[in-house]
């Protein structure tokens, strides 16, 4: 074997193992991503939770747009109910807060997470729309214009992502509010079983 042959093989082998280096790192930010996107439908599953559990008072969840960048939430979520505590605690879930460095950093979350609800359908069957968005490590494609929950608000959109569950109440007879969910029978002025 002469020299020559030994420096080809020193560089096959160099770029060899810059090939594996790099798909190590490619590897790692995949891992990262795919952990950030299981703790995003458990915290969306969450809120979906919670709003089928509050059914009476649904439609007070409109509007919610909680978790990086939101300082309307109070500091401590003690002595809140209903709609309010959901809010608080789905609140510093997207933060991180169940989990903490030595320090008192938030860790247990997404990058810059943030969780939004909205009612897309007022009249029974009502539906709502629950999202949760943060802030990918590498470019993709950004969500849908549809997904407005945190648009705007990371740089590139490309590094937005989002997951996105519909809730929808089905109606019976006569929907939780009292009012009537079908037609109503203009004779004897009650809800009737069929459209």
């Amino acid at each position: 074997m002469t020299m020559l042959e030994v420096l080809i093989t020193i560089v096959i082998l160099a770029f060899g193992l810059l090939g594996i280096a790099g798909l190590q790192a490619r590897m790692q930010v995949a891992e990262i991503e795919a952990y950030q996107r299981a703790q995003a439908v458990v915290l969306l599953q969450e809120m979906v939770d919670r709003i089928n559990a509050n059914r009476n008072d649904a439609m007070s969840y409109n509007g919610i747009a909680v978790g990086t960048g939101n300082s309307s939430v109070p500091a401590n979520c003690a002595g809140l109910t209903g709609k309010n505590l959901d809010e608080c605690e789905w609140h510093y879930a997207l933060l991180g807060a169940s989990e903490k460095t030595s320090g008192s950093q938030n860790i247990g979350a997404m990058i810059d997470a943030r969780g939004c609800v909205a009612n897309t359908v007022a009249t029974m069957p009502r539906e709502f729309l629950v999202s949760v968005v943060w802030q990918g490590l590498a470019p993709t494609a950004a969500p849908p214009a549809a997904i407005t929950c945190g648009s705007g608000s990371y740089t590139p959109d490309t590094t937005r992502r989002a997951i996105v569950a519909r809730v929808q109440f089905g109606c019976l007879l006569t929907a939780i509010d009292g009012t009537c969910c079908r037609t109503i029978n203009t004779t004897t002025n009650l809800c009737e079983t069929f459209p």
